[in-house]
C-alpha cells in the first residue's frame, strides 16, 4: 500500500506540475505547432493527452512533419535577363517564421545564394567593382553571421558549406577552383584546379587531403546530375530526357563508388499527357524523397512558363504536387533546416 501511496501521490504532483494541464486542445496545438519537428515527436511522449492531440488526423496539417522548413533559391528578372535577387517558400506553413529576404547580412551590391547545410546559409556577396567579394555564413532562424575572406578569383569558382552540429559548432567552407577562373586564356575550362579548406575553429585556410570520384556512368550524355546530401549520405540525382534516377555513395574505397537507388520514367511520373521540361531540384535531408520541378503553360497567363513543384516519395512512388513556384524562381534551390540552438564564431 505505500508503494501505491507514493505512485498516486507522485502522479498528483505530475498533475499539478502540468501547467498546460487546462488549456484547451486547439491553443496547445497551437503552441507545439511552433516548434520545429524534432521537438514535436519528443512532446508526444509528454502525456497521452499531448500524444493524442499530435497524433488527430484534424492537427497533422498544423504541425510541422518534417525539419525540412523550404526553400531558398536565386530570382530572374524577366525584363533585364537576369538574376537579380533571391527568394524562399516555405514547406511546412508558419511554424518556422524568418526574414526571407535576409535583410540581417552586411548591405552587399549582390548577394548570391551558394548552399545551405543544416540551418547554416552560405552566400557570396558582392561589393561595388573592382572589390573581391566575400563569403558569408549566416544562420536565418537567429539572424547572426560572419564574414569569410575570399580570393580573387572567387567570384568564378564554386564553393560549398560543411557544417554538422551534432559534431562542432564549427563549420567549413570547401572552394573549388576551376581553370578557367586561374588563368583567362582557359575561358571555357571548367576542370577543377585547386581545392580550398576554410576552417571557422581555425579561422584560416587549412591543409587538407582531397580526392576525386567520378560521377556515375550514364547512358544520356545530354543529362544533368546534381549532388546533395541525404542522411550523412552523398546522393546524385540524375535526369536526362527520359528518366531520373538517384544513386547514393555507399562506400567511397570501393571502386565501385555509386550505388543506383531508384530510377524513375518521365511517363511514370506525369503521363502522357504532360508536356513540359521536368528536372530534380533536390532530395530531402531526412526521408526518401526527390523534389521535381515541372514547367507548364499558365492559361491565366497565356504562353507565359509557371514552375510547379512535386515531391516523388520512393518507396510508395507517390508524387504529390507542392506548390507553384511562379515564373522568376531559378536554381539552386536550397532545403533549409532551421537552426535555432548553435551560435557561430565571431558571429554578428
Amino acid at each position: 500500500m505505500g508503494s501505491m501511496e507514493i505512485t498516486t501521490g507522485s502522479m498528483e504532483t505530475a498533475l499539478m506540475s502540468d501547467l498546460t494541464a487546462k488549456l484547451p486542445g486547439d491553443v496547445l496545438v497551437d503552441i507545439i505547432s511552433r516548434v520545429p519537428y524534432k521537438s514535436t515527436r519528443c512532446c508526444k511522449c509528454v502525456s497521452t493527452r499531448w500524444r493524442d492531440l499530435i497524433a488527430h488526423p484534424d492537427h497533422r496539417e498544423k504541425l510541422p512533419r518534417s525539419t525540412l522548413a523550404g526553400f531558398f533559391y536565386r530570382t530572374f528578372d524577366m525584363d533585364r535577363c537576369q538574376y537579380d535577387s533571391h527568394g524562399y517558400r516555405s514547406l511546412s506553413g508558419n511554424w518556422c517564421p524568418i526574414d526571407a529576404s535576409l535583410s540581417f547580412l552586411p548591405n552587399y551590391k549582390k548577394i548570391d545564394l551558394l548552399d545551405c547545410c543544416k540551418g547554416l546559409l552560405l552566400c557570396r556577396c558582392s561589393k561595388p567593382y573592382p572589390e573581391t567579394p566575400d563569403y558569408v555564413v549566416g544562420n536565418p532562424a537567429t539572424e547572426k553571421w560572419v564574414t569569410v575572406p575570399a580570393k580573387e578569383w572567387s567570384s568564378d569558382s564554386y564553393a560549398r558549406l560543411g557544417f554538422d552540429p551534432a559534431v562542432s559548432s564549427h563549420f567549413h567552407v570547401f572552394e573549388l577552383v576551376p581553370a578557367a577562373a586561374l588563368n583567362a586564356n582557359l575561358k571555357f575550362d571548367y576542370n577543377i584546379k585547386e581545392v580550398g579548406i576554410y576552417s571557422s575553429k581555425a579561422g584560416a585556410v587549412v591543409e587538407g587531403n582531397c580526392r576525386f570520384i567520378p560521377a556515375p556512368t550514364l547512358h544520356d550524355a545530354c543529362g544533368r546530375h546534381d549532388v546533395y546530401v541525404s542522411r550523412g549520405q552523398l546522393y546524385v540525382a540524375y535526369y536526362g530526357a527520359a528518366e531520373a534516377s538517384i544513386w547514393v555513395l555507399e562506400d567511397s574505397s570501393s571502386e565501385d563508388y555509386w550505388t543506383l537507388k531508384h530510377n524513375v520514367s518521365y511517363l511514370q511520373l506525369f503521363g502522357s499527357r504532360s508536356k513540359g521540361r521536368y528536372g530534380v531540384i533536390s532530395v530531402h535531408p531526412e526521408d526518401d524523397v526527390i523534389f521535381i520541378t515541372v514547367e507548364s503553360k499558365s492559361t491565366l497567363s497565356g504562353d507565359r512558363l509557371q514552375l510547379k513543384l512535386f515531391s516523388y516519395e520512393i518507396d510508395s512512388k507517390e508524387l504529390k504536387f507542392i506548390c507553384d513556384l511562379g515564373r522568376i524562381s531559378r536554381r539552386p534551390y536550397l532545403s533549409y533546416v532551421p537552426l535555432f540552438s548553435e551560435s557561430l564564431a565571431d558571429e554578428h
